[in-house]
């Protein structure tokens, strides 16, 4: 492979960082890690090795910067500036938030009893985020009595969001302020001044206390309601939709989940287990009037099943009944509860269905899409008592779309669809739905878009894209900075490969643990596909994949090289052995049912037969760009930094290996609508240029 036309990396000096072994064993097998030494982010020569990183790509894509300012521009030029959100009603009020031109975040607003109300603004994200290089609103909740308002704010990008509370009818803050919290995680009593929320643990930065705090006294004081002893569980907090109940959801990934709940109306009283623990068995719950709705796998329900319970009887399963039966081939996601309906969110054949149920008449139907290839959710719907759903709709050509359903006359009005300014019509864009075969026969579905004209004869370049775990399915939805690709003659594809859950909970399981390699091979098997199929050139076709898709990205790299002309791995978890063994380290308890754990001698055998920076070998690799920032609090900045520098001293090949740190930013990279677009563009500069297309 050679490079494009105008990225050269002769005559520039790539950064070398030192090598200092040092020695890890375990099982009886020892590994060298020779640059476990960049860990420490307040070491000067880690920062100088970063800075010299950052400083060689600058260099290195100095002569395509006119295209990736170009690509930024033309991005942003898309994004109606001046534009505000779907009101949603709550209680009294309309609530919204809206941007204003130039402005980088949002403003949160209400009205109140009508639309023609006059604007109140809640929280200014502008003046707030003023002359901070991060900023980041982590949710708010507002009391019963619509007077006082908790929002959590993070300048850092650690997901520390620091709460305040503001007086709604005065505009004052009160003094008081909760440092460390879990972002959005909140709830307020019916007495509108009984606050709860969730602490996080600074070295492992998982929630794992709820405490309660009295509006206008000193946090000092604030009394610690429960705590999570195991740290393999996540913790959520929230109100339910009923209002009656707070909950706390702990959730141990894929293997089991623990609800308590308190009654609202008793702050002051004591959070009480809904069903206990047990491994195997995963639940939510949702209240209407003296009962529960209970979305569960219990008794080998491995896609869900829906069952209902009394208030008074909801400890001992044996009361539960079953209202939806479990369903080989529809995996059952989500539910919302109305008065007068029931509706469910399914899977079928890897496509989100919206069933609708009559709580009367238990009649039922189907919300029509009409498309190929698309994705639905259920959107905001805080009333209980409105017959009417929203919903939101996209697909790899129509922009995210939000809809009122009535589910009396089943008829649709279009609330808002975004705006894409400039020339775009999705009439110019086709999207397929094919799939692929797997080597172990497995159908694997891709989805396609590209532009009408488009030539599907074996000459395109094609950008792949998959995440591929924790069960996250990776819908096809439209994407606005996407058409700067298609525009140009590119083809894009969604690999929804195992490790997902596309395909029910077994797609799920059967790409994690001792089957995570499925998630790798699928993923080559589908580029084999794209090519044996003339959607892509062999050699123009393109990966990236972020965060565990960036795994992704490391492990077909060591695996296929050969087969990618470049590669963009986005905050990549790469270094997984290592990472796993230290349970110091944000996150890594709460996924040992995803990978595994090292300190079994099975799991780290196999972990370590596909770990990409354990796997990292002297032979040819693509082009790649590999990106992070130094405040990442999910993947840890140090992970793809070890494996550039290692990639450098073994790859025997003259592509591009580039790396670029974001020095003020975490794992969602900058903040802001538009900071955010110049990495993409950044991106797609990089693809660009080594597809030879520089226009």
């Amino acid at each position: 492979m050679s490079t494009g036309q105008t990225m050269k990396n002769t005559g520039i000096t790539a950064p070398v960082a030192k090598t200092q072994p040092k020695p890890m064993s375990i099982h009886g097998h020892t590994r060298i890690d020779n640059y476990y030494w960049l860990n420490n982010p307040e070491d000067p020569e880690v920062l100088a090795y970063l800075n010299a990183e950052n400083d060689y790509l600058d260099k290195v894509m100095a002569p395509i910067k006119p295209l990736e300012e170009k690509l930024f521009q033309e991005m942003k030029s898309r994004i109606k500036e001046q534009d505000e959100s779907v009101p949603v009603k709550d209680g009294d009020y309309y609530y919204y938030n809206r941007f204003i031109e130039g402005g980088e975040y949002a403003i949160y607003c209400r009205k109140q009893g009508n639309l023609n109300a006059p604007e109140e603004i809640l929280l200014d994200g502008n003046k707030l985020g003023k002359g901070k290089p991060y900023f980041s609103i982590g949710g708010y909740e507002i009391t019963d009595n619509e007077e006082i308002m908790a929002y959590g704010i993070d300048t850092i990008s650690r997901r520390n969001y620091t709460v305040r509370f503001k007086n709604l009818k005065t505009g004052q803050l009160y003094k008081e302020q909760i440092k460390n919290t879990e972002g959005g995680s909140y709830a307020w009593a019916n007495d509108n001044k009984t606050f709860f929320y969730i602490r996080r643990d600074q070295q492992t930065l998982l929630g794992f206390q709820v405490w309660r705090h009295s509006l206008g006294t000193d946090v000092k004081d604030d009394v610690l309601v429960y705590e999570e002893k195991d740290n393999q569980f996540y913790m959520g907090l929230y109100r339910m939709k009923s209002k009656k109940y707070i909950a706390i959801a702990c959730d141990h990934n894929g293997v089991s989940t623990e609800y308590r709940l308190l009654d609202a109306s008793k702050p002051l009283g004591e959070f009480k287990v809904f069903a206990e623990r047990e491994r195997g068995h995963e639940y939510g719950i949702e209240h209407l009037q003296d009962k529960f709705y209970i979305r569960t796998n219990h008794h080998n329900a491995t896609n869900f099943k829906l069952m209902e319970v009394k208030e008074t009887q909801v400890a001992d399963k044996t009361q539960w009944k079953e209202v939806i039966a479990h369903r080989k081939d529809v995996f059952f996601e989500s539910m919302e509860v109305f008065r007068n309906y029931l509706v469910l969110q399914e899977r079928n054949e890897g496509l989100i269905q919206l069933r609708i149920i009559n709580q009367t008449t238990q009649q039922e139907h189907y919300v029509d899409f009409g498309e190929p290839t698309y994705t639905a959710y259920i959107g905001a719907n805080p009333d209980f008592n409105t017959d009417n759903l929203r919903y939101v709709y996209t697909s790899l050509t129509t922009p995210s779309s939000v809809f009122d359903y009535d589910m009396n006359t089943q008829t649709k009005e279009l609330k808002k669809q975004q705006a894409v300014l400039g020339d775009f019509d999705k009439n110019n864009y086709i999207s397929e739905r094919v799939f692929a075969t797997a080597q172990d026969g497995v159908k694997v579905p891709i989805s396609l878009v590209y532009r009408k004209g488009t030539l599907l004869d074996g000459q395109a370049p094609l950008l792949q894209y998959a995440y591929g775990s924790y069960g996250y399915s990776t819908d096809a939805t439209f994407s606005s900075v996407r058409l700067s690709l298609l525009d140009r003659g590119f083809v894009y594809a969604i690999a929804h490969i195992r490790g997902g859950q596309e395909m029910g909970r077994e797609w799920y399981d059967n790409g994690k643990m001792f089957k995570k390699k499925n998630t790798f091979t699928d993923f080559i098997d589908c580029s084999d596909f794209l090519i044996a199929h003339k959607y892509c050139s062999a050699d123009k076709l393109f990966a990236m994949g972020g965060s565990a898709g960036g795994l992704l990205m490391g492990a077909i790299a060591n695996m296929r090289p050969d087969l990618y002309r470049g590669v963009v791995a986005a905050v990549p978890f790469v270094d997984v052995v290592t990472t796993m063994l230290d349970e110091s380290i944000p996150l890594t308890t709460g996924e040992f049912e995803e990978w595994g754990n090292p300190k079994n001698k099975d799991s780290y055998e196999y972990m370590l037969s596909y770990s990409p920076y354990d796997n990292v070998t002297q032979q040819a690799y693509p082009n790649m760009l590999v990106t992070t920032g130094l405040h990442d609090s999910q993947v840890q900045y140090f992970e793809p930094a070890k494996w550039v520098a290692k990639l450098r001293t073994l790859k025997t090949d003259n592509n591009l290996l580039l790396m670029y740190i974001n020095m003020e930013a975490g794992h969602g990279g900058a903040s802001g609508r538009f900071a955010s677009l110049k990495l993409i563009a950044k991106e797609y500069a990089f693809i660009m240029a080594l597809a030879d297309i520089f226009y």
